[in-house]
């Protein structure tokens, strides 16, 4: 593999030299280190950090001539452990520019840039994008797959808003894709995640953001019933401004708490009205609600985020958070193996539920509420941890009964393209036709899973 590095560099460029890394080269570790430990023990062969398309060009390249697996890399928040290959990984993480536009309706921003990054730049200028929960997540792989966030009720998912995208393809040619320009790779894009091409740059949609009302509420476990149910109460006869999210999850003794984090993005003379009941759910263990940037809002679970830990995770998505589904969450908290386990619930309604189901491959345009189901814990090579944590979170998400078909894409296992396929529903087949369009050989096979073609 040393060979292969020293070919690469000389052929495609002697600038890439020192941005290789091989697993027996200083920075390799740091090249490879994502947020769930990979269940494979398997290291990728070659790590090229790129900063320009052409850059990447180099890396597909290098792939296609060696007939090794590629993968690609941009904030390694994927708990598949799909930036990771036995192959060649492209590393994006010398990407991570971010510039507003002139006219200030526009932002541009660099393949590798994580949602912090595009927050320090928008929030001085008191504009934000439909971005995530979590600032350590890349813009890239959350936008292509879908994209829920404290904006989804006022501006729609995260994919919704991406006007315009420079795509490497598996030919190695570089594209610039829009409603106009390459449509069909646009369409695929927006919700078929990084199946079709490496996107080195988007441009979203920005919005007024003067700042959002939150903050973390928590109260005892004991009370989770009651006060997930005021709170679904108070969520169901909100504007699109407030959006809501709950979580069950141990503090940091170990010990089950509830958090309520509801968000407000809209006029500031009606967010304390719409938010103050929420600090009167049940008896308030520690939180407030208080004005906060929204790098200050994606930095909140940064104490929730270790990195290196092995993690499954499930997904499902509900018509409602109703009784029967708040007794699901309890009754799953309470016999979670380890405090390592939680339960995160996204909503999604306004905005994102106005777009049409073939506007892009999100296909699931109804209000509803997506649960992430999380199994995390210290790998010390024993078998039944593994066996443990995967079977809690696979039975929680068996156990809401009224979940409605497939899953969140982002969030689902390679291969689960049955899943998938009900998650894309109508859009399939355009979906598989723009795959085969874009990428015939199944170069970007590392991506979230797509319907299968039989």
């Amino acid at each position: 593999m040393s060979e292969l590095s020293e070919q690469a560099a000389l052929k495609y460029g002697s600038h890439l030299a020192d941005r290789i890394f091989r697993p027996d080269s200083a920075g390799y570790d740091a090249a490879i280190r994502i947020w769930a430990k990979p269940v494979s023990d398997g290291r990728p062969h070659v790590v090229i950090r790129c900063q320009t398309a052409s850059d990447v060009q180099a890396a597909i390249r290098i792939a296609r001539e060696h007939d090794l697996p590629l993968s690609v890399r941009c904030g390694g928040h994927d708990w598949a452990g799909r930036a990771l290959c036995n192959g060649i990984v492209i590393d994006l993480g010398g990407m991570r520019q971010v510039s507003i536009l002139p006219g200030n309706q526009r932002v541009e921003i660099g393949g590798g840039a994580l949602a912090a990054d595009v927050a320090a730049i928008t929030d001085p200028q008191h504009r934000a994008v439909a971005a995530g929960s979590v600032g350590c997540v890349g813009m890239a792989g959350l936008t292509l797959g879908g994209g829920y966030g404290p904006f989804i009720g006022r501006c729609g998912l995260a994919l919704d808003n991406l006007l315009a995208a420079e795509v490497v393809l598996a030919d190695g040619r570089i594209v610039t894709t829009d409603a106009e320009n390459h449509p069909e790779l646009f369409w695929a894009l927006r919700g078929g995640g990084g199946n079709f091409g490496v996107v080195t740059r988007m441009q979203h949609r920005l919005h007024e953001c003067p700042g959002l009302w939150s903050g973390m509420l928590i109260y005892p476990i004991g009370e989770a019933a009651t006060v997930l149910a005021a709170a679904t109460a108070l969520t169901a006869a909100g504007p699109d401004a407030l959006s809501v999210q709950f979580v069950l999850a141990a503090d940091p003794t170990g010990a089950p708490m509830v958090v309520v984090v509801p968000a407000w993005c809209g006029d500031p003379a009606d967010g304390q009205r719409w938010l103050a009941p929420f600090l009167k759910l049940g008896t308030l263990i520690a939180g407030s609600i208080a004005r906060q940037s929204n790098g200050m809002f994606l930095a909140a679970f940064d104490a929730q985020i270790v990195n290196g830990r092995r993690t499954y995770m499930e997904t499902c998505s509900l018509p409602a958070f109703d009784r029967t589904a708040i007794e699901a969450f309890v009754r799953a908290m309470a016999i979670a193996p380890s405090p390592g386990c939680m339960l995160v619930t996204h909503e999604f309604k306004g905005a994102a539920s106005r777009v049409a189901s073939d506007a892009t491959p999100f296909a699931l345009r109804r209000d509803h509420v997506l649960v992430e189901i999380v199994a995390a814990f210290d790998d010390r090579g024993n078998p039944d941890d593994e066996r443990a944590h995967s079977q809690w979170a696979r039975r929680t998400r068996e156990s809401f009964a009224t979940a409605l078909a497939g899953g969140y894409p982002n969030l689902l296992a390679r291969s689960e393209t049955a899943r998938a396929a009900a998650s894309y529903a109508d859009n399939s087949a355009r979906l598989l036709g723009a795959k085969t369009r874009y990428d015939p050989d199944n170069l970007f096979s590392s991506a979230i899973p797509l319907p299968s073609r039989t």
